[in-house]
């Protein structure tokens, strides 16, 4: 299964290309297939390593709440 999440560009590198992160964890993405202008701070979806969109920050902040909360609810049912 393959999923689009959003991760927080941390610097704008050459080439329609940034850095983003997501918990501590850095990627290299491209900003190839983005219509909208992105600045740092900024969140998009990323899904195989392309950014598809960008949303606003409430809105990342509560997609990723979902996944937080999806996945310890996984943790616990895997421990019980």
């Amino acid at each position: 299964m393959c999923l689009a999440i959003p991760t927080q560009i941390i610097e704008l590198l050459d080439n329609q290309m940034a850095i983003t992160s997501l918990s501590g964890v850095k990627k290299e993405i491209s900003l190839a297939l983005l219509m909208d202008e992105v600045k740092i701070g900024d969140y998009v979806i990323v899904h195989a390593g392309y950014a598809l969109n960008r949303l606003d920050e409430d809105d990342a902040r509560k997609t990723l709440a979902y996944f937080a909360e999806l996945l310890n609810e996984e943790n616990y049912n895997e421990i019980h």
